[in-house]
């Protein structure tokens, strides 16, 4: 698609309505009825003829992840009035894996990333908003905000809330997933009801989203790196008010991108995710990052597969120390400069393309000019000092993955695993049967019919892998499914794994007892059957019924595709004739 020419000029304000989508709702006699509208919000006849800015929030009060996400709209708002446009506020939904955590609730979390997407599209549609500035604090809103900017294509600018202040416990910082892991570690014995309740209660201080190097926090990163966000604005934790002056920024920079005709699409180019594949490894970043930059670059029509993904981890050294593999929160990362430091130490070692343009209408090279990595920490290391020579997370393939897996090995020390599978068709039975201490050290847990389309919505398995973290298993077990793991997992966790077993993939054919082998130097994934065994058991296999027949779930399993190319839902840039913001 050819890139758009830039507005052209106008006394007011620089900016002309005429190619503008919100000339369709302001402009000329007949749309009299839709200014009427403005009117009764109380806009004046200037604001109608500035252009109409969308300042999309996921502010709810289901967790602490979105709570401050109202305040700092009002900040962007602001900034877009500064810069002469009109802030039209609106908020879509959130499903928060904290709470939705562990039980049937977190079938919702993926699908929301769907909803929140197309909610956005359709109000941006629906009323021809001219630009948008997102804003999104839990881990499936940061990708679904940035699907909805690279599918409307109009100017945009992305903004994370924040990440919450770690918690302090006997003398330690801690996050959720202590809390998480004291689950495991009181049903072992080693954690008192008394200790836990006091975790409990001071894990999460305030407001912002986990403060590990999660999803959430990998997913900042990520739009930095990818050029949608201010340099800097992932950083400052959510309660900390100088997180308004990085909205009012955000703000006045979408009008900057109106005046410049500077779209998503110029700024999410191949080389823009692989940029943001490389922060993600270098940060031992979460898994679900190779479902969410795939998920990303479809609606932009680039093909970017979970082994596109894996071939940039491969290739980054893995810099900072960031939990759940290693020592430091999110905050210690800001302390030390933050998102910026490591993508300057990447770009001066070669790792970054440094010409992506980015929302400031610079290249990320020109950004990151004045940033100097910091003596005298150890946040962020520099190349030469990494602390592994390849990323943090790993792409597995083999007779179990064909259409691959993945793995996140940041902070792990043995990278090769063997033992007897042991076969659950569903998370819940496999959390019950490691609370009860049923799992034998050596086996490869296997929780199958989980995908995106058998779930459905591929859930996360935080509760189990940190259960068996809190009992000293971490280390002794492995574990295998065809959902997903939170970012803030750690041990041998292998997620992603396709194909699904709900479409007869071999993870659905396994039987307890056949012998798992991972290694995650090679990249394989296997289990020691012969192609002929594996074909005459999946001439047995039958399909299964999942209890989600109607609905929003069922809608969901019905349209999305696999997990390597991102569990997306429907054709994507390739398939597109226009995209709205040539409406």
């Amino acid at each position: 698609m050819a890139k758009p020419k830039p507005m052209t000029a106008k006394k007011r304000n620089g900016i002309d309505k005429k190619g503008l989508p919100s000339r369709h709702v302001t402009v000329g006699p007949e749309r009299a009825p839709h200014r009427s509208y403005l009117y009764a919000m109380g806009l004046t006849t200037q604001e109608i003829n500035q252009p109409l800015v969308g300042v999309a929030t996921c502010w709810n009060e289901a967790a602490p992840c979105n709570i401050a996400l109202s305040r700092q709209a009002q900040a962007v708002k602001q900034g877009v009035k500064t810069a002469h446009g009109t802030p039209r506020e609106f908020t879509t939904i959130t499903v928060t894996d904290g709470i939705a955590m562990g039980h049937a609730g977190m079938k919702s979390s993926l699908v929301s990333r769907e909803v929140i997407a197309d909610s956005i599209e359709l109000t941006m549609r629906g009323h021809c908003y001219d630009a948008l500035v997102g804003l999104a604090g839990c881990d499936k809103s940061l990708p679904g905000m940035m699907m909805a900017m690279v599918r409307l294509n109009v100017p945009a600018v992305f903004m994370y809330g924040g990440t919450i202040l770690p918690g302090r416990f006997q003398g330690r910082d801690v996050t959720v997933v202590d809390v998480f892991e004291g689950v495991g570690q009181y049903a072992a014995g080693r954690m008192s009801a008394k200790d836990l309740t006091e975790l409990e209660q001071v894990a999460c201080p305030c407001a912002g989203s986990c403060g590990g190097q999660f999803t959430a926090n990998t997913m900042a990163c990520v739009s930095e790196a990818m050029g949608l966000a201010l340099p800097g604005s992932a950083g400052a934790p959510a309660s900390y008010e100088s997180r308004d002056a990085f909205a009012e920024k955000s703000g006045a920079a979408v009008m900057h991108l109106v005046k410049l005709g500077l779209r998503p699409r110029d700024i999410v180019t191949k080389k823009a995710l692989e940029n943001a594949a490389t922060v993600v490894a270098a940060t031992g970043g979460s898994t679900n990052a190779a479902l969410h930059l795939p998920a990303i670059a479809h609606e932009v029509g680039i093909k970017f597969d979970l082994f596109d993904v894996a071939r940039i981890f491969k290739r980054t050294p893995y810099i900072a120390d960031l939990m759940p593999g290693g020592r430091y929160t999110a905050t210690d990362l800001y302390n030390i400069g933050g998102v910026p430091v490591v993508i300057r130490e990447l770009l001066d070692a070669g790792y970054l393309h440094g010409d992506c343009i980015t929302v400031t209408g610079k290249t990320l090279a020109e950004n990151h000019r004045s940033i100097k990595l910091p003596k005298g920490q150890d946040v962020v290391r520099p190349v030469k000092a990494a602390l592994s020579p390849t990323g943090g997370v790993v792409g597995l393939k083999g007779n179990l993955a064909a259409e691959g897996a993945i793995v996140k090995v940041a902070g792990m020390k043995t990278l090769t695993f063997r033992g007897p599978a042991r076969v659950f068709d569903c998370e819940e039975d496999a959390f019950t049967a490691v609370q009860a201490r049923k799992i034998k050290e050596g086996e490869v847990i296997v929780i199958r019919y989980e995908g995106p389309r058998g779930g459905p919505g591929m859930r996360e398995m935080l509760a189990t892998t940190a259960a068996l973290y809190g009992q000293g298993m971490g280390e002794k077990v492995a574990l295998i499914t065809d959902g997903r793991f939170s970012g803030g997992t750690r041990g041998f966790c292998i997620g992603h794994v396709g194909p699904e077993a709900a479409i007869g993939g071999p993870i659905g054919l396994l039987k307890n007892g056949d012998i798992i082998v991972i290694d995650a130097k090679r990249g394989r994934l296997d289990v020691e059957l012969s192609d002929a065994e594996l074909k005459r058991r999946r001439a047995q296999w039958k399909p299964r019924r999942h209890d989600f027949q109607s609905g929003a779930l069922w809608r969901y399993a019905q349209t999305v595709g696999p997990a390597v190319d991102g569990a997306v839902c429907h054709p994507g840039g390739k398939a597109e004739t226009h995209v709205y913001a040539d409406i």
